[in-house]
């Protein structure tokens, strides 16, 4: 109960769409008796042979208004017996279906108003539920990534804050408007007979009992159903995003048999969910035929032996109203079971919410507004875990200088790159800028003095425009130009089909790989950071399109603080200087020909693995 009270506080304010619901459920549920209680005087002018002044309840004076349900009952049978004496029964049978004509437009309208209510409530519920998760997930720290599927957090995202959208907006069924209606049901029944309405009670709480057996069993095949989707939308989206490879493996079959196995074992616990949530209804509707038919024998019996207390016309009419006490019965229990499906679902939702962000500002985090000095690493070590990646890394980039990092992959380079933007925080040490830990500072003011351009360009799938402005809504068309010409992609974009207006698809499929990286570059000459970080910027390029990048890198470069991440050191020759790592940890450090004068070192042989 404690995450299904916790699930509802997103639905605030929950008053807004609960009151106005519950008065149209109520006027809804009035009308729709008024339907039912009106056959009473109906089966009476059809089949009683009695004078009018035979029938029950005659009124033969107006009464006097009141505010109750007496006076409406009174005024009703004081218009219904004037009908019969001003114009005998077939009037009085025209005036009561036009009665139950007005109370089923009535009962229709308020239905449908509650309805909309209903749809309103839920669309609040998914807004605010997926606004809240999804503002959740952009704020959590990179590392949160490197132990979650992307499919999983995709489905929480989606499929399960829908199932906590229907969990809580059928509380508005459950807790409002069915109980509503089988209250006023009882009530009237009641009133037909209270022999008879005592006898009927005695079903609910044993199909209560079996209901809640098939609940406790729905919530475990529930949670298990939302891990499956999880797998699901990841193997979803590694197949879309990994085509090429797929294809060009002849993988396709691999891929298929992945998903259409995952796709069985989530049909099988569909099937399950599907067996026990649809098994309460029945059960209820079942459970109700059975007392109908008791209340046909015992009710039947007292009809027969001319009992004063039920007469025949009451008699058919209170069948007929007990026969709708299973539907909004069968609505009690189906919500049941879709409450605990959302209920599971919203574990997975909250634990999402839940999750830690150990990556945050400090109360009065300090806001850096421009680069003065030098950016500095001291004793920095970082953990993956357990795993120990970087030890006692420690250097300086003076403002205007560009420092290069190489060495073997896995080393440790785009670690050292990651923790400078705070993806990440070292494990130990520090890292400064201009005197001032990273960690004490704001970490949007932190990423307002950097650009990075890394190996992959992440590019969306909007305007190529909007791809070099992105992050800068306020930048002008002739800056975006501007950018793109330092950039070397001006004239590219312009023999595009649509210009700076091109839509250029998925991850920027529609461009090739020298292309992407320099609207990259040029998204970072738009910025205008004085910090720039380069990793691997330009390993992944053919001759000619690295030629066209390394100068828009130049650039780019000019009058900035560079850290450069490089396999190919022909490109980085100029930098001021030079650390190489390896194993996590500096080996080596200074000028390109300082290093080559290390004969035998690795800079050294990493240099000469190139030229051969």
């Amino acid at each position: 109960m404690k995450v299904y009270f916790r699930l509802l506080s997103f639905a605030k304010p929950i008053e807004k769409f609960a009151i106005p619901y519950f008065i149209y459920s109520i006027l809804s549920v009035v009308f729709g008796l008024l339907n039912f209680t009106l056959l009473i005087p109906l089966f009476d002018i059809l089949f009683k042979e009695e004078s009018i002044t035979a029938v029950n309840d005659i009124i033969l004076t107006k009464p006097h208004f009141e505010l109750n349900s007496q006076y409406f009952k009174d005024l009703f049978y004081y218009e219904f017996h004037r009908m019969v004496r001003d114009y005998g029964k077939m009037g009085a049978l025209q005036f009561v279906c036009i009665v139950i004509l007005a109370s089923v437009f009535l009962s229709n309208l308020f239905r449908y108003l509650s309805q909309r209510i209903m749809e309103s409530f839920r669309i609040h519920i998914l807004l605010n539920m997926r606004k809240i998760v999804f503002d959740k997930v952009m704020g959590l720290h990179m590392g949160f990534f490197s132990n979650e599927r992307k499919g999983d957090i995709m489905s929480r995202i989606t499929g399960d804050v829908s199932g906590v959208m229907i969990s809580i907006s059928n509380t508005l069924l459950v807790f409002f408007k069915e109980p509503v209606t089988l209250i006023g049901y009882f009530v009237v029944l009641f009133m037909m007979s209270a022999r008879l309405t005592v006898f009927t009670i005695f079903f609910i709480p044993a199909s209560g009992l079996i209901i809640s057996m098939i609940v406790k069993k729905l919530k475990a095949a529930a949670v298990e159903s939302n891990v499956s989707q999880g797998v699901l939308f990841s193997i979803l989206d590694e197949a879309l995003s990994g085509l090429r490879v797929i294809k060009a493996f002849n993988a396709v079959e691999y891929i298929q048999t992945k998903f259409h196995n995952e796709n069985l074992n989530y049909a099988r616990i569909a099937r399950s969910m599907v067996k026990r949530q649809e098994l309460a209804s029945p059960i209820s509707e079942f459970m109700g035929v059975s007392v109908v038919a008791g209340i046909l024998l015992y009710g039947g019996s007292l009809v027969l032996a001319k009992d004063p207390s039920l007469s025949a016309s009451t008699f058919v009419a209170y069948i007929i109203i007990f026969s709708q006490v299973l539907r909004p019965a069968k609505a009690i229990s189906s919500s049941f079971g879709s409450i605990t499906s959302g209920v599971a679902a919203g574990e997975r939702v909250l634990s999402l919410i839940d999750a830690p962000n150990d990556i945050v500002d400090k109360d009065n985090a300090i806001v850096i507004n421009d680069f003065k000095n030098e950016l500095e690493f001291e004793n920095v070590s970082f953990s993956y875990g357990l795993k120990q990646v970087l030890s006692g890394i420690s250097f300086k980039i003076p403002k205007g200088k560009t420092v290069a990092l190489v060495g073997p992959s896995g080393g440790g380079k785009s670690t050292i790159s990651d923790l400078i933007p705070r993806f990440y925080d070292p494990t130990s040490g520090e890292i400064l800028i201009d005197g001032h830990n990273l960690k004490d500072c704001a970490i949007e003011s932190i990423r307002a003095q950097m650009g990075i351009v890394s190996q992959e360009s992440i590019l969306f799938n909007d305007t190529i425009l909007n791809n070099i402005a992105f992050g800068m809504p306020h930048a002008s068309k002739d800056d975006v130009i501007q950018a793109a010409k330092v950039a070397n992609a001006h004239n590219f974009i312009i023999g595009t089909e649509n210009g700076y207006e091109t839509f250029i698809g998925d991850r920027g499929v529609k461009l090739s790989g020298g292309q992407k990286q320099r609207l990259s570059i040029a998204r970072a000459v738009l910025k205008n950071p004085p910090i720039l970080i380069l990793d691997e910027a330009t390993s992944a390029l053919d001759t000619e399109s690295e030629k066209l990048v390394q100068q828009a890198l130049s650039n780019l470069m000019q009058n900035r603080t560079s850290l450069v991440i490089a396999h190919r050191l022909s490109t980085i020759q100029n930098a001021d200087e030079i650390i190489v790592v390896e194993n996590g940890k500096i080996v080596e450090r200074g000028s390109h020909a300082d290093l080559i004068r290390q004969n035998g070192g690795l800079y050294f042989k990493l240099n000469m693995m190139q030229t051969i």
